[in-house]
Formats: C-alpha cells, structure tokens, sequence
C-alpha cells in the first residue's frame, strides 16, 4: 500500500526552535530550527518509508476561521525573531530536497493536512500525519495514523494516535475530540468555548451525549442548573467554537498524488543552504548523498610529484626559504605546500615532518600551517620547544585559534569545520590519493589567508599572535607537567566521607520513618512535603521541587534538611573528586588535566578531564581536598591572586574618578561602597554593611537586576532598587559607561574587551524579552571578564617565559580564574616569588595598579 507521510510545517520547526539549544553559524544567524527541523523529518522518513510526501506551512495571511471570528488566535504573540528569521531557509531546503511544500492563503496547514490525509485514504493509500498540535486527533481514522512528538526530561518519544488510542487516551472518538476542544475552548487560538464548561464538565457531556448537538437534544437533563443555563444562554457561541475547531477536509489544494511522490534529491542549492547555516552533519549528508559529479567548485591545484632522492635533493632549500609551508603524512607519501607550489613526494622516510621540522625549525623563513597548536608541540621535541619556545609560537599558524577568535560562540574548530564555514569546501575524509592529500594542503592554505584577513579586519591580529598563540605553548607544557597527587590522603579523604554519608543516612531514615533514595528528587519530595508537611511544596507535573534554592531556605528551620544538603554534599564529594580525582592520577602520580582555550566565549580558559578549575572552595569540607595537591620533592606551592582583578578593570575600562580614586588610594573598596550604600561615614561602615556592598559590587559587574540582588541579599526588591541606586549615584561613570556598553553591542553585534577581543552577543535581537536581558548583561559584563581573562594570559605568558630566561625550574602547574599555582625549586625561591608577583602585577598596564595577593605552603591548602 501506498504511504503518504504529511509534515505539520508550522508545528514541527516550532518544536525544533524550542527543543534544540540555541545555534548560530559565523556570522550570528540562528539556526536550531533549521537543524532540529531536519532531524525530524529525517527522522520520520527513515521511520514511515514513504512513497509520498509533503510539508504544509501556514501562510502569514487571515484564514476563513478569521473571517468568522476576527479575535481568532488574537492572544498570540508574534514569532520570536530568532526564528522567524529561519522560515525562509527551512521552506528553501525542503524545496530542495524535492519535497512538496503546501500553502494555500485562507486556510491553515490543519486544512491542508486534514484535507490531503483524508483524500489519500480514500484513495486506497496509508497516511501518517506528524505534527505536535492535538487539534489533529480529529482526524485520525483507520489508514489515518498522527504522530505526535513530545519531550519528557530532554528524552523525545513519540506518541501514535490511530482512533482507539483516542478512545484510550481521551475517552472519546475523533469526531467526538472535535466536539470536546468546541466545549472547552482553546486558549492558544483564543477560542472560547462555553462558559462555565472546562475539561472535566466537557469530558463528562460529550462522554454521555457524543456531540454539541446531543447535549442541547438532552438540555433539560443537565443536572448543574449553572451549566444549563450557559447552554442556554450561548448556543451560538457554541457553534461557533465547533465550526473554528474542525478542520476543514475540502481544503482547495492540489490532489493530484503525482505531485506528491517521495523523490528525494540531495541538490548543490540544498547543499549551499546548509553550508551557509554552517550545519556540519547535513554538510556532509549532502555531499555524501549529491546528485551530479561534482561536490564544490574545487579545482585540484597543479603538483609535482617527486619519487626518487635526487628530485628531492634541491627541495630542502625551498622549503627553508618559504614563507607558507605544510606537510601532510600518509603511509604512501608525503604531501608538502611551500609558497604557492604543491609537492607529493612518495616514501616518507626523507620528509618525515617530525625529522624535517626539529632538524631545520630555527632556520625557517616561514609559517608552518597546523590544525591545533597542541598537536604541533606534540611532534616538536620537548628541548626544541624550550629553546625555541617564542620562535615556534611566531611561525606556526594554528587555525582552531583563529576560528576561536573569530567566532567563540562554536563548538567546533576542526579543519573541516572551518573550511565550511569560511570556504564551503569538504575536508577528505581519508587520504585513497595524492589528490587528497593536495586538497587538504589547498584548504590549509585558503584557510590561512581568509583567517589571517578576518583577524586583521576584527583587528585580534595582536590578540592572536601575542597572546593565543604563546599561551597554547604555556598549556601544553602545564598538561605535560601536570600535578602530583598524595593518593594515600585522597583514599583517606574518601574513607571519611564514606563514613560521614553513612552516618547521615541513618539519621536521615530514622527521622524519615523509613528508608528512601535520598538523592531521587520525586522521592525527597515525598517525605518532606506529603509526610512531614513541611512548606515550600511547590508541585510540578513531575513531582515536588527540591533545588538548592529551597531546600537552603527550608534548612534555616529545619536541621533535617540541612542533613538532606549535607548528604548532597558529601555524595558529591565523594564520586565527583574523591573517586573521580584518584581514578586520573598517572602513572608517574600526577594529574594531567587538560587546559582548554577555544571553549568560553568570554576568552577564559578551561579545565578538563578532570576539572582542577573547579575544587570546591565554599566549604571547609571542599576546600581540605586540596590538601592532596602537593609538589614533588624538593620544592613548594606558591599560589598567586590577582586581587579584585575585574573591579579593577572595570575602573579602567570605566574611567569612573572616585572608583580609580579609591583604588589608586589603596582604600578597601567594599568599604568605599558600603559607605555610599548605606550614606554613612567610612568608620561606620560595620561587617554586614562590607558584605553587602561586596554583593553590590560583583553584582554591577554582572548586570545584576535588583529582583535577583534582593534575592541574594534576602532584601526586599525596593530596598535592593535603592541599593542599585545609592551605588550608581556614587560612580556615575560606570553606569555611563555600562549603559554604553549595552548601546555598542546592540549596534555591532558584539562586545570587545581592552585588547580587542569580540563577544558576538546574538541574544540582543532576540524577540523574547528574557534573552534580550541576558544579552544585555553579556554586553555589560563581557568586556570587564574577558579583559581580566587577557590579562591573566598575558601574566602566565610572561611568568614561563621569565622564568625560563633565568634558567629556573620552577613552572605553572594550574591557572583557575583569576589564580596561578606553581611548584616552586626551594633553591629558587626568592628570585622565582619575585618573578611570579612582578610579571602577574605588570602584566598589562592600566590606570590603577594590578596587585597580586601571595602565598606559599607544601600543599595547595596550605598555599591558598
């Protein structure tokens, strides 16, 4: 039997808008939409094996329903321009794939696939409607099955509705589903209903007497004199509400099924329109499905190939002299870019990159072309990287850098990736041929002349070449070196939570009255707010909240909830660190973490597998683990913080006179608040008033509204308005210039720090009045964070290299936020301390001083 699959155009693309995160290409556009549109009708496709299909959208237009009832859908809001900005795009590539696309103005896409299920099963065909819209239950029917996607706890089922499982799920037929919507209305169209009737009067009605007009045959045997009455009184908006619910069967379409054959065609159009959305993975479905010969406009550039010594014999000299040079390895030869001239030479024993490049890197003229720096030193020799360490980073071009720099809102940076988003070009897969190798070679090339304009245009050229590029360097030799660990301390540490979860749980389960997973949510809910009555019940359709945020507030009263906290705590402890930390420990007994630079968009660096960035510190219980961190033989911790690194950024970024008054006096500046805050002299200024102002302070920086800083302050929000207010009047110049900030990235599309770093902010064209805030607190928080993240590259820069110039061992083990801990040569201790503090304070001048709290002791605890 034939199988017609019917795509709800308008319903689905909203479910991939909202079900998939948020996605943009290069260039900021938005394009979940597009991407988790694909996914499902894919999805569907490889499901349902159509032999026909199409896809029917609503037109921006009035309806027949509209002309009946001009408040028709007149409560809805309009669409979020994030996807109204993708429709287009989703209608193109669907055209492209020889889909059929149905719109007719007057009616909406319910119609048309209301119409065209109905018509296919009676002509002897199968129809399978997807869509999330309910509204369609009405017309399944034997042949006639609606697919209806939902999402429970990020898992997406689907769920199959033929007529029984209407009756099943509802309790009523399909036609009869028309008749209960009438009843009850539907608020997301505006529609009415009969008042006085909701869901469960609806249900019980049309259960009894299966239609609008059954009901008014049996009026007098309504029971609820109420309910009569609104019977009464609203015939015709009752018939109304019928006539707006049902879809229409004889919408005016086309019914030729011819026009609807399933013909997939995966085309170069189809194939532009996912490049240019940067959409990676339909990229490559595209190319690997294209009808036609040719994938792209590539044109092989001409090569040479070399197979015998004495060809090779000159090229040596070439290479030195280039100005551009790459090799690529395969097992049957060598491909090699010098300049603009492209060589294959077969063997690889002569051109081995490894041999060629340690052997010759300090005589070369040019740049060495490489996909991640990180891979580059790991095939340079660890004694060339030392002694050539600023050289190599000046020759090499590493494109995930660039890419980063470019646009650090993707998650991807790989050759391939870039060459589709910058060049439109596929990246072989695997290398069957010469030619293969000459593409990759082209790319690598075109890529570093696009990547190198782009920086220069952005102007992060310096950003690159002075900051990113050194600092790879640095990370690597961190992740070599990594940190030792004292596993014995770690083991006992776990052994002491083991037996403080222990002791809890039976504290928990004797309070409790019986035993429960204290860590499942739905079970907690339970027992704290069905059978000890505690308050704060808030019930979700999943159960009752336990978040951190109630379960604190609850803790205040009731010592049992601090012991459900507690447990939370210790558990985590435990698996996350105690467990997870002593699992990472090498073979030489040290932990080599990864440190990552092309995944926060504000330019901080990142830790990895495992994260050393973020052992605990709030509490005392967290802050002993790092007493396991300690240095080999024969040396120390030294741990150095920037203090009030981004207040003092702010200071000048801001140029604020009495915030720079404040610190180039050497006053505390919680202090300086408090003291404006609450109108008192500075010598009354008590502990609680410091705290607060502290909250102030941090707050500003991050954009915080006076909603969220009375939550934090458990203030009511006037008082924290009046906070805000006695803050700004104090330093008038930083909400200048916060509110200039804002202004700058709503016209550019982006923020930029001190040292030219871009943030591209698509948040502030978004319809949706919480994303447009948060881009407005990204505006305003952005330049002060990434600067403080320059400055904080430029210092551990500077310290490697200072430290390696004076021919010390000491070195940067872990960089977390704002902190630098080294493991310090007891031999070396003054003249590395000195180098340490010196080269953070004056790591980038501004116009009030940088200044660097220091420590020392034999373990991270100690030192910190």
């Amino acid at each position: 039997m034939d199988k017609l699959l019917l795509v709800d155009g308008n319903s689905i693309m909203n479910r991939a808008f909202y079900g998939v995160p948020d996605l943009t290409n290069s260039s900021g556009m938005h394009t979940n939409a597009v991407y988790g549109f694909l996914n499902i009708i894919f999805k569907f496709i490889d499901e349902e094996k159509p032999t026909h299909m199409a896809v029917a959208f609503d037109l921006h237009a009035p309806t027949f329903r509209h002309k009946m009832y001009p408040e028709y859908k007149g409560t809805r809001k309009g669409m979020p321009e994030e996807l109204r900005m993708q429709v287009p795009y989703i209608k193109d590539i669907v055209k492209c794939l020889n889909i059929a696309v149905v719109e007719k103005e007057g009616y909406e896409a319910d119609d048309i696939l209301g119409t065209l299920a109905k018509k296919a099963q009676d002509a002897g065909m199968e129809a399978v409607l997807v869509s999330g819209d309910r509204d369609l239950l009405q017309i399944s029917d034997t042949h006639i099955k609606i697919r209806i996607p939902k999402t429970i706890k990020g898992q997406t089922t689907v769920e199959d509705y033929y007529p029984e499982q209407v009756m099943e799920k509802y309790n009523v037929t399909p036609k009869e589903f028309i008749e209960l919507k009438a009843l009850m209305g539907d608020s997301s169209d505006n529609i009415p209903g009969v008042p006085k009737v909701g869901e469960k009067t609806a249900q019980e009605l049309i259960t009894a007497y299966h239609s609008i007009e059954g009901i008014y045959e049996h009026i007098d045997e309504l029971k609820k004199a109420s309910v009569k009455q609104s019977f009464l009184d609203n015939r015709e908006l009752a018939d109304l509400c019928l006539k707006l619910v049902t879809i229409n069967i004889d919408a005016p379409i086309n019914l030729d099924f011819s026009n609807y054959l399933y013909d997939v065609k995966f085309t170069e159009e189809g194939l532009n329109i996912v490049k240019q959305l940067s959409l990676k993975s339909y990229i490559k479905k595209f190319e690997d499905n294209l009808t036609g010969t040719t994938v792209s406009e590539f044109v092989l550039p001409e090569y040479r190939i070399i197979d015998n010594f004495v060809d090779a014999s000159g090229l040596e000299n070439i290479l030195l002299n280039s100005k551009i040079l790459s090799f690529v390895e395969t097992p049957f030869g060598t491909g090699i870019l010098s300049d603009s001239e492209y060589y294959f030479v077969k063997g690889i024993t002569f051109f081995d990159k490894d041999l060629f490049l340690d052997k010759n890197f300090d005589s070369l003229k040019g740049l060495v072309l490489t996909e991640e720096a990180s891979s580059f030193f790991k095939n340079i020799k660890d004694n060339h990287l030392k002694n050539l360490s600023r050289v190599i980073t000046e020759k090499i071009f590493a494109f995930d850098l660039a890419g980063y720099l470019l646009n650090p809102l993707n998650n991807n940076y790989d050759l391939e990736s870039l060459s589709n988003d910058y060049l439109q070009l596929g990246v072989p897969k695997e290398f069957s041929e010469e030619k293969d190798i000459i593409k990759v070679l082209f790319i690598r090339k075109s890529l570093y002349e696009v990547l190198s304009k782009l920086l220069t245009d952005t102007e992060q050229d310096d950003l690159y070449k002075n900051i990113e590029m050194p600092l790879s360097l640095v990370l690597y030799e961190m992740e070599k070196d990594g940190i030792a660990v004292d596993t014995k301390a770690l083991r006992e540490y776990g052994a002491g939570l083991a037996d403080s979860i222990t002791t809890l749980e039976k504290q928990i389960y004797e309070e409790a009255g019986h035993e429960f997973n204290i860590l499942s949510p739905k079970q907690l809910g339970v027992v704290l707010f069905e059978e000890m009555n505690l308050p704060s019940g808030k019930k979700t359709k999943t159960g009752y909240s336990t978040n951190a945020d109630i379960l604190n507030k609850l803790a205040e009263d009731y010592p049992f909830v601090q012991k459900i906290l507690d447990y939370r705590t210790y558990t985590k402890l435990k698996s996350t660190y105690a467990e997870g930390l002593l699992s990472a420990v090498s073979d030489d007994g040290r932990i080599h973490s990864h440190f990552l630079q092309t995944v926060t968009a504000t330019g901080r660096i990142s830790s990895a597998e495992p994260n050393l960035q973020n052992i605990p510190i709030k509490t005392e219980l967290g802050r002993e683990l790092r007493k396991v961190f300690v240095p080999k033989v024969g040396c120390f911790f030294a741990d150095a913080d920037y203090s009030q690194i981004e207040l003092r950024v702010l200071a000048h970024l801001s140029n604020d006179s009495f915030l720079t008054d404040a610190f180039n006096n050497g006053e505390d500046i919680h202090s300086v608040t408090a003291s404006a805050v609450f109108g008192v002299n500075k010598d009354e200024v008590t502990p609680l008033m410091r705290r607060t102002a502290k909250v102030v302070n941090f707050g500003i920086i991050y954009g915080m509204s006076s909603f969220s800083l009375g939550q934090d302050l458990k203030i009511s929000k006037k008082e924290a308005d009046e906070y805000i207010e006695g803050y700004f009047a104090k330093y008038p110049g930083i909400k200048k210039y916060l509110d200039d900030c804002v202004k700058w990235a709503m016209e550019c599309g982006f923020s930029v720090t001190a040292l030219k770093r871009r943030r591209p902010i698509p948040e502030l064209k978004a319809a949706q009045f919480m994303q447009k805030e948060f881009g407005k607190r990204v505006a305003m928080n952005a330049p002060v964070q990434g600067t403080a993240a320059d400055i904080m590259k430029l210092a551990m820069i500077n310290v490697r290299d200072a430290l390696l110039s004076n021919n010390l061992e000491s070195r940067i083990l872990i960089q977390v936020h704002d902190e630098l801990l080294l493991e310090v040569k007891a031999d070396e201790k003054d003249k590395a301390l000195n180098i340490l503090k010196e080269e953070m304070e004056k790591a980038y001048k501004m116009c009030v001083p940088l200044l660097v709290d220091l420590q020392t002791g034999d373990n991270w605890y100690e030192a910190k």
